[in-house]
């Protein structure tokens, strides 16, 4: 393919069959995550409660690679490979001598990147016998692409959508139901998760982390039902590294290769999807950049600490070691809603402890006027998440620019903004405000950490 190609797109047939697992290649190994009812690491036992086995399996398997099942490759074929593309008119608008590049995942048929791990929870869990699944989802991405992978597998999916969510994205609502789902703004009645929220604060916005409680508290306590996250865990990480696989095949046809690698971060999915398969590579010698970028107003790896905490609020999760800004943390109602979480994948947080990769935080008005140049250039209209990461590729030109190097970017566009307009409508409207959480608060939130190994 020739280097002045606009539009790098992967023929069907070489697909990745495999995911990559970077458990494998790490420097030391990880700490285990600890079950909150013994205060030892967490057994598959009790794991088995919520996932299936196959998924387990996944979360601590020593392998490098794990053959992707034919049944998972034939629904990803709907829209994989995914196509890289050279932002060449957000170049020229920028002058700047770095050539961009951009892998977009709005492509598949949920508009984010949220349904390669959708598809293959849906399937370990369909091969158990699991009836239904219960979830949580923040922007509506993750609600979304599990609702069409249940749908495809024959599998009832609830969703607790975050309440700041649900009432400013109706439009991803609509598009679960029309799936088959069942939603619910969370907090709710439904739990006693939720309950005790709502009794502490009436019109609370929810979080994840309240979302995650309920989802878990309702597949504990019932035995045809299972829970699905769609961030944080090893093997929702593991099941997108198929984006990083076929954007290295992508460079290698337009004899390339990336100086820069940058994703958005909340729970780290999209990030690690992108950037765990460059990470390989940079522990075997690469000179590369990797950054996440997280939004200020929930700075989870720039302004949180490294230690074990709960994946939720309720403390039903195991504790897991990871980047936090405590369990109890609500974040700003910011309309990148799914990065609102107080927590980062114990994956990239262990590679940011490391020193593998980089982070930093960026204010929302300052990414949406990225996105809004983006979207005059490249003509797509991003999703507030992916925004994050538009903004972090603009610095970088802008540093090649000014040093006058020239240097190679690229970043992951996990999703589009189609059903974001009423926040881009708030930007243009000069509605829009920026947060920085107040260190105290997160102090205050950093107090509730749980005792472990003490």
């Amino acid at each position: 393919m020739a280097k002045d190609s606009t539009k790098i797109q992967l023929p069907e047939k070489e697909m990745p069959r495999q995911w990559y697992n970077i458990l494998a290649d790490l420097p030391k190994p990880m700490d285990p995550p600890i079950s909150p009812a013994t205060g030892k690491p967490v057994t598959p036992d009790e794991l088995h409660a919520i996932f299936p086995m196959g998924l387990i399996e996944q979360e601590v398997s020593p392998k490098p690679y794990i053959d992707i099942p034919e049944d998972v490759l034939h629904i990803y074929r709907l829209w994989r490979p995914s196509p890289l593309f050279r932002a060449r008119r957000l170049e020229a608008a920028l002058g700047t001598p770095a050539n961009i590049y951009y892998k977009y995942e709005g492509v598949s048929p949920a508009g984010s990147h949220k349904l390669n791990t959708a598809v293959a929870q849906a399937y370990y869990n369909k091969q158990e016998g699991i009836k239904k699944l219960a979830t949580e989802t923040g922007a509506g991405q993750w609600g979304s692409a599990l609702s069409l992978a249940g749908n495809f597998f024959g599998i009832d999916v609830h969703v607790y959508m975050v309440r700041v969510s649900y009432e400013q994205k109706p439009y991803r609502k609509f598009m679960m139901e029309t799936w088959g789902a069942t939603v619910t703004p969370s907090p709710s009645n439904l739990t006693n998760s939720g309950r005790e929220i709502l009794k502490q604060d009436p019109s609370s916005p929810g979080s994840l982390g309240i979302a995650i409680s309920e989802a878990v508290e309702e597949a504990a306590n019932s035995k045809d039902t299972n829970y699905s996250l769609g961030s944080v865990l090893n093997h929702v990480c593991l099941h997108q590294t198929i984006i990083g696989l076929e954007t290295l095949k992508q460079f290698e046809m337009v004899d390339d290769y990336p100086d820069v690698v940058i994703g958005c971060v909340g729970g780290g999915s999209n990030f690690a999807g992108l950037a765990f398969p460059f990470v390989r590579d940079k522990i075997n010698g690469k000179k590369i950049d990797i950054i996440a970028v997280e939004p200020a107003a929930c700075p989870t790896l720039t302004k949180g600490i490294f230690t074990y905490d709960f994946g939720d609020v309720a403390k039903l999760t195991p504790i897991m070691p990871m980047y936090t800004l405590g369990h109890s943390f609500i974040p700003p109602s910011i309309h990148a809603g799914g990065l609102r979480y107080h927590g980062m994948s114990p994956l990239v947080s262990f590679l940011y402890h490391e020193g593998l990769i980089s982070a930093m935080a960026l204010h929302q008005k300052e990414c949406f006027e990225a996105a809004i140049l983006f979207s005059k250039t490249e003509g797509i209209i991003p999703a507030p998440e992916s925004s994050h990461a538009i903004r972090a590729a603009i610095l970088e030109a802008q540093k090649a620019k000014e040093e006058g190097k020239q240097k190679t970017i690229v970043f992951n566009l996990s999703g589009h903004g189609h059903f974001d307009l009423a926040s881009y409508d708030k930007f243009l409207s000069g509605q829009l405000e920026d947060y920085e959480y107040p260190k105290e608060l997160i102090d205050k939130a950093l107090h509730d950490l749980p005792k472990v190994g003490k």
